[in-house]
C-alpha cells in the first residue's frame, strides 16, 4: 500500500487514511460486539452524546438530506441506542435522546478509537500524531475557495 501511496495528492491521501481508519475502527467494533452500527449512525450518536436534541436541529447540522436523518434516527431508535420523544409546547418538533445502552456502546466505541489512536503513536510517534492533529484541527478557510 505505501507505493500506492506516493503519487496521490492530499485529497486522496487524506481520504485513503480516513477509510483505513474507519475501516479499523467498524472491525474493532464489530469483533466485540453483536449490534452493527453504521459509521452515519457513529455521526449522529456523536452529535446526540449527552445531549438532548430536536430531529431538526440534528438535521441542520449533518452532512445527510433530512430524509436520510430520519431514516438513520430511526434505526437507531429500532435498535434501542436513542429514544424519540415528543417536545413541551409543539406538536410538529420530536427529539432525541441517547438511552443507557446507547451511552455505553458510544462510550465503548470511543474506546475502540482510543485504541487504534494509541497504535498510531507506537507506529509513527506521538509528536507526530499531535502534530498531525493541530494540522486537522486548523482552520484552512476552503470555504472561501471557489468550485
Amino acid at each position: 500500500m505505501k507505493d500506492e501511496l506516493q503519487n496521490l495528492d492530499v485529497i486522496d491521501l487524506l481520504s485513503e487514511r480516513h477509510e483505513l481508519l474507519r475501516r479499523l475502527a467498524e472491525e474493532k467494533w464489530n469483533k466485540h460486539n453483536d449490534i452493527y452500527i453504521s459509521n452515519s449512525e457513529w455521526y449522529i450518536l456523536g452529535i446526540v452524546y449527552k445531549k438532548q436534541l430536536t430531529i431538526s436541529d440534528v438535521a441542520k447540522n449533518v452532512k445527510f438530506s433530512r430524509q436520510a436523518t430520519h431514516k438513520i434516527i430511526k434505526s437507531l431508535e429500532v435498535k434501542g441506542l436513542v429514544t424519540v420523544m415528543g417536545v413541551e409546547h409543539s406538536k410538529k418538533h420530536k427529539a432525541i435522546r441517547m438511552t443507557e445502552f446507547g451511552e455505553e456502546c458510544f462510550e465503548k466505541n470511543q474506546y475502540c478509537k482510543a485504541e487504534i489512536e494509541k497504535q498510531l503513536v507506537n507506529t509513527i510517534g506521538e509528536d507526530q500524531v499531535i502534530r498531525l492533529k493541530k494540522i486537522l484541527k486548523l482552520n484552512w478557510n476552503m470555504e472561501q475557495l471557489e468550485a
